[in-house]
This record gives C-alpha cells, structure tokens and sequence, in this order.
C-alpha cells in the first residue's frame, strides 16, 4: 500500500471521537453542534403548549408562561439523559422535548377538568414509566409493531383537525377560516415542503423552523402580529414549579398511563437508532433501561413544573445519523442552551405572538407526519389475517368513536372522556388483541438488540 493510499492518522481519531458518546468535540464545533440540536427540535417544543393554551382559554401571559417552561424543562430533562443520575438516563446524545403523543388525550381532559388534572396524570404516568425502564426486558413482547404503529397512526389523525383548525385562525377567533388565514397557513406549508425537499443537512432538519420563521415574518409584514405582550414580558425569569397545582382524576391517569406506554417504546426506538445509526453498534441494556426511566422522571419533572410530558425527540436522531457525531456533551451543550431559553420570558412572548395560521400551517405537516410515520411501522408487520383483523378492529374504534360523539355521551360516569378520543379504546383494543388472539408470528416481537423499533423515530413530530 503506499502512502496515498494509507489512512491519514488524523482520519482513524476523528472516527472514533465522532462515534464514542463519551467524547468531546472542541467548543467551536461543540458550540454550534448543540445550537443545530436546538434549532431542530424548537418548534415542536413549544407547539404542544401553545396548543393546550388555546384549550384551556390561557391568557396571552399564561402561554408566554407556559412556553417558558416547556422550555426549561426539555433543557433539564435533555441533561438527565446525557449526564444521567444512578441508572436513570441513557447517558447517549438523547434531546428531550414536549410530546405530541398525549396531546390527542391531553386536550379532552384538559377540556373537561383543566389543565391540573392533565398535569396530575402526568405526574403519575412519569412514575410508571420509571417501573417500566425498570422491567423494561420482561414487558418488551407487549408492545409489537402492529399495536405500536396502530397507536402512532391514530395520535396522527387525532391531531390533523386540530392541525387544520389553527391553520384557519384557530377556533373562536373572529376571522377563522378567511382568505388571509388560509393563504398564510398554505404559504408557510409550501416553504416547509420546499426547504425539506432542497434543504441539506441541518436546513433539512429545521424546515420546519424555517417554515414558521418565514410565515411569521409576512405576517409581520401583513399586520397580523400584536407585540404588546411581549413588550410587557419580563427580561429574566426563574420557572415557578406547581403553578396550577394538580389534581388527581383516575379517568385522566387512565388514560395518560396508557399513552405512556408507547411513548416509552418510541424512545426505546430512538435509542435503538443511535446506537445503530451513529455509533455502529446495537443499544445496551442499560442504555435503554436508563433512556426510558429518564424519559418517566422527566415527564414527572415536566408536571411539576406546569408542562405537558417531555420525551426523546426523533428529529434530532437524524441529524446524529446524518453528522456522525454521537457525543452526548454536545446535546449537554444544547440542553444548557434551551434552560437559558427557558429562564428569559421575552422569547415566549416571542413565540406566543405567532398567529395561529402559521403555527396551523406547520401543524398539517408535524401531525400529518405523525401518521405516516405509524403507517411505516404497520409496514414492518406481516400483514396477515391476524395483523389485519387487529388494524381493522382499532381503527374502527379509534376514528369511528371521535366522529359519533353521542356513544361516549351515554356512557356512566367519565368513562366518556377515554371514549371521546378514541385512541384509549383502540389503544387496549390492540393490546388485547394482539396478546389473546393465537398465531402472534415471533418476528414480530421486539427483541432489545435488534433496531427494528427505530422505525418509529419519525413519530414525534416531525421532519
């Protein structure tokens, strides 16, 4: 071989230092490492809280609130995975964030007894999730894909009207559904759709930053946006834990403890993804015990400080497959830069000025992505007899419930409320299904070293 042709000493180190979690890049790419992780997951951070806002009827100073501390508490719980306590976190480059995936039972509940019952179930299902991280390899065989992807799909579809109702202008408001709401939501789709498609790298990843970014500002430019609360926000600002207190409804835990479940797997897959993807290698036990229990402390954590469950975001696994650097201390760095975010109440006003048309426009796709990304997970079953009865029986259930409304009227007490949704009844509907019905095929069953479950990585928001 000659010298041309032998490695380059400085090629093998780099290698290494991209694909070893432990290492550390140098601050100037550390630095700007960590901002992109950020830039990636921003909006879907700050889009379930805008979203629960508007449901529980928040003043402009409660969302700018709220925002506030979605942020803070990604950024915390974003370094309970990567520095980690005991065995709680993956201690990998794991970003956390606000989950889409209890919105479609969040919002009812929400309606119905307030945003304290919402934050009471969480708080519980937190804790659930940590007795699954620590059982984590005798519960595995519960979750196949079929049941997986069935409950991805209908998170999707449940979330596509709401998705659609901020695109014209958000329920209620004077203007909903006009012309100059519409063509804004359509513009920033379009810019979206564009910038996913021509976009490299990092621009790929945040096209939907990119497309918010870009509505806000015509809608700037139209006279749409009213900065007066953001001119009263403060400057600085520490979170205040327990600010709506929270109560404690078993319909709202039931309901919230289901979801966690395959919120936990969905993280199960992301890790499975990283491991694989960046550093070349199959997730350890302990990685992906320590991930989930990370996940259920961090959606503890999340309610106690007003927010809605924090889990692992998929889209800044790509970007990790996409760089090859696995260095959890350059998530450490992003996770110190979304609690300095979340200290300043001036960027939640910021964001909380945003019309609903632009947020609904960027909605389409997050919530639309959501199901497709549950329709790939199907994919990956065999799709027999077996497979196709379970689909048929949740899927009835899941959309035909929501569209007949006055079946979870008649029902007793709140039993109604898990109805409404109808992701809790096709949830245990596919559960039982698939644990009763005979012939389950093996190679459905997730295996702890096998990255099939990364399938889902695309679930949680997104692009």
């Amino acid at each position: 071989m000659t010298d041309a042709e032998q490695p380059s000493a400085q090629h093998k180190p780099s290698r290494t230092i991209n694909q070893n979690p432990d290492a550390m890049p140098p601050l100037a790419k550390a630095i700007p490492l960590g901002l992109q992780h950020i830039m990636a997951m921003f909006a879907g951070n700050v889009t379930p809280p805008i979203i629960i806002a508007g449901v529980i009827g928040a003043t402009a100073g409660e969302q700018i609130f709220l925002i506030q501390v979605a942020l803070f508490v990604a950024g915390i719980s974003t370094l309970i995975q990567t520095i980690g306590i005991g065995p709680v976190g993956a201690r990998l480059p794991i970003v956390q964030g606000t989950s889409f995936g209890f919105l479609p039972v969040a919002l009812p509940l929400a309606k119905a007894f307030g945003l304290p019952a919402v934050l009471g179930a969480s708080f519980v299902a937190g804790l659930m999730q940590v007795v699954l991280g620590a059982f984590l390899k005798k519960i595995r065989h519960w979750f196949s894909p079929v049941v997986t992807g069935i409950v991805v799909l209908l998170i999707g579809i449940t979330l596509m009207p709401v998705g659609l109702n901020y695109a014209a202008g958000g329920v209620g408001s004077e203007d909903f559904a006009s012309p100059t709401n519409l063509a804004l939501a359509f513009f920033v789709l379009v810019v979206t759709i564009a910038v996913h498609q021509l976009g490299r790298g990092f621009i790929k990843a945040s096209s939907i930053l990119f497309g918010l970014v870009a509505g806000y500002l015509v809608a700037i430019a139209l006279g749409m946006v009213d900065f007066t609360n953001l001119t009263n926000a403060g400057w600085f600002a520490v979170p205040k834990p327990l600010e709506y207190g929270m109560e404690f409804s078993l319909t709202a835990i039931t309901g919230m403890v289901l979801i966690m479940f395959v919120v936990g797997l969905e993280t199960i897959g992301n890790i499975s993804a990283i491991t694989t993807g960046g550093a070349g290698r199959a997730a350890k036990d302990r990685e992906l015990s320590g991930g989930v229990m990370a996940d259920g402390v961090a959606t503890s954590f999340a309610a106690v400080f007003n927010t809605l469950p924090n889990t692992a975001y998929a889209q800044n696994v790509g970007l990790i497959t996409l760089t090859g650097v696995v260095s959890r201390h350059v998530v450490t760095i992003g996770g110190l830069l979304l609690i300095a975010m979340g200290l300043f109440p001036k960027l939640g006003g910021l964001v909380a000025a945003m019309p609903h048309a632009v947020l609904g426009g960027a909605g389409i796709v997050m919530f639309g992505m959501i199901a497709s990304a549950g329709l790939k997970i199907i994919q990956e079953c065999e799709l027999d007899q077996r497979a196709m009865l379970i689909i048929a029986v949740a899927l009835s259930l899941g959309i035909g419930l929501p569209a007949v409304e006055a079946i979870s009227e008649t029902m007793p007490g709140q039993a109604g409320l898990l109805l409404k949704s109808g992701l809790v009844p096709a949830a245990t509907a596919a559960l039982l299904l698939d644990a009763l019905l005979p012939g389950k095929p093996s190679r459905q069953q997730p295996d702890p070293e096998e990255p099939v479950i990364a399938k889902s990585e695309s679930v949680k928001t997104n692009l």
